[in-house]
């Protein structure tokens, strides 16, 4: 695409940025570390064509507080993160971008992942060091990782908040995907794209502000990405021994820490989860212990084995959802509650349903809608069975909840493949929840079933 085809926003940010690149020094710093590690990242970045991670324009204005003083970096921040905003704003509305973050989303989860348990091997390391050489490599190594996870947490979060803003969109502006072509998947180089400082191991909260990058020293560490910061991985991991194939896309695995072990063979044997299931004494000490060691992981720094017990809690049964919502608030870890229900998104279709039901019993309906928004984000025909197994038990109020939720945010013609399954049955349901939504898009749905030969 040619610079003057790209929308205003983006156009406005791409000149800035290189108005930027031009007051550093591209041979130090954090530029210089860009350069070397990606540079057709970076000159994607400089032509538009992709919008960095904040953490990156952040670094660049630690480089431009390092030439001309801290008050010229705190008089640029303000308007390159306005110019940033709206280039995020405009990238991530065009057809597609809700996709693209999702499959971004999962890689940096992963990369997270990496980072922590990278981080956790090299703690090993360093404690059994026996020399000077051993101590100061694996110090190096440790600071790369800590780096790693703190830039991959932070870019979850970004891009997690950039996929809530167009699911707060989506029901108002349905995009219309017969008048565009979609967006081409442009896998991109996981990772980090900065050198730290070498530092002692041990916990510390991430900087605001990233440290002056070393120009010598390298480190021995798995060969990195960079400023396109998150297409697809080279390789799929394998799954977990003992679990069954997990959902996702037609001909493929779903990717990313979420979906790590889902369907074990566990879950292929369980009972249907049930939202009032009693929750006993032990239930209850075992939420409050939880959410006592996740207080403990993080005041210790240990992010990886923080998300790791996410992971596993999400997992739980529906019933401990309200009680784990009031003790993670009371503890101070909302943030955590967020990445919680993120990770539960990841549920199958029926129990995903049930927990967000279980949270709006307790008053918790916008929890529950956000969960259901996060979750919708699998194959159609995977709804429509869903759909059709609640309804089977007489479960029609949570089959509407899931119909609703995924028909207001994919695209009419996704919607109208729900209703594969049973068309006779479906369809009709369908349709009910596209008016909820509005009578346009009552219209595009109908308009996608009579293509698809539903009406």
């Amino acid at each position: 695409m040619a610079v003057d085809q790209l929308p205003v926003p983006v156009r406005e940010f791409a000149e800035y940025l290189n108005k930027l690149m031009t007051r550093l020094d591209q041979g130090g710093g954090w530029c210089a570390v860009f350069w070397q590690r990606d540079p057709e990242g970076i000159r994607a970045c400089l032509d538009g064509l992709e919008v960095p991670p904040w953490d990156v324009v952040e670094a660049l204005l630690h480089d431009l507080g390092t030439a001309y003083g801290p008050t010229a970096a705190a008089q640029e921040t303000g308007r390159a993160r306005a110019l940033h905003a709206a280039s995020v704003a405009a990238h991530d509305s065009r057809p597609g971008g809700r996709e693209a973050l999702c499959d971004r989303l999962d890689v940096m989860l992963r990369e997270q992942r990496y980072a922590a348990d990278r981080t956790a091997e090299l703690t090993r390391l360093l404690q059994a060091a026996t020399t000077q050489d051993e101590t100061d490599s694996a110090r190096l190594d440790l600071a790369w990782a800590h780096d790693d996870h703190e830039r991959a947490t932070a870019r979850c979060a970004e891009l997690r908040t950039r996929i809530e803003e167009i699911d707060r969109r989506a029901p108002h502006s349905p995009p219309d995907t017969d008048r565009y072509e979609p967006l081409a998947e442009e896998p991109a180089p996981t990772g980090s794209t900065s050198t730290p400082e070498p530092r002692s191991p041990g916990p510390e909260p991430a900087a605001t502000t990233p440290a002056p990058a070393p120009t010598k020293q390298r480190s021995k560490r798995r060969p990195r990405g960079g400023a396109r910061f998150a297409g697809a991985v080279e390789t799929e991991e394998a799954a977990p021994v003992g679990a069954a194939p997990a959902v996702g896309r037609k001909g493929r695995a779903p990717r990313g820490a979420r979906y790590a072990g889902v369907a074990t063979q566990a879950d292929a044997v369980a009972p249907k989860p049930q939202a009032r299931e009693p929750l006993g004494d032990e239930a209850r000490r075992e939420v409050v212990a939880t959410v006592e060691r996740l207080q403990r992981l993080r005041r210790e720094g240990r992010s990886g084995e923080a998300h790791a017990l996410l992971v596993e809690v999400a997992h739980w049964p529906a019933a401990r959802f309200p009680l784990l919502a009031a003790d993670m608030e009371r503890a101070g870890l909302g943030a955590d509650w967020a990445t919680l229900l993120w990770e539960a998104g990841s549920l199958p279709a029926d129990r995903l349903v049930v927990v967000a039901d279980a949270l709006r019993a307790v008053g918790r309906a916008s929890d529950g809608e956000q969960m259901l928004r996060q979750g919708v984000s699998r194959p159609a025909e995977e709804i429509g069975e869903a759909v059709l197994g609640f309804l089977g038990e007489g479960r029609e109020r949570q089959a509407r909840a899931l119909l609703d939720a995924y028909v207001s945010i994919r695209t009419p013609q996704e919607a109208a493949r729900t209703a594969e399954a049973h068309p006779q049955r479906l369809t009709p349901l369908v349709l009910a929840a596209a008016r909820g939504v509005s009578e346009e898009r009552h219209r595009e749905v109908a308009h996608a079933l009579r293509v698809q030969g539903r009406t």
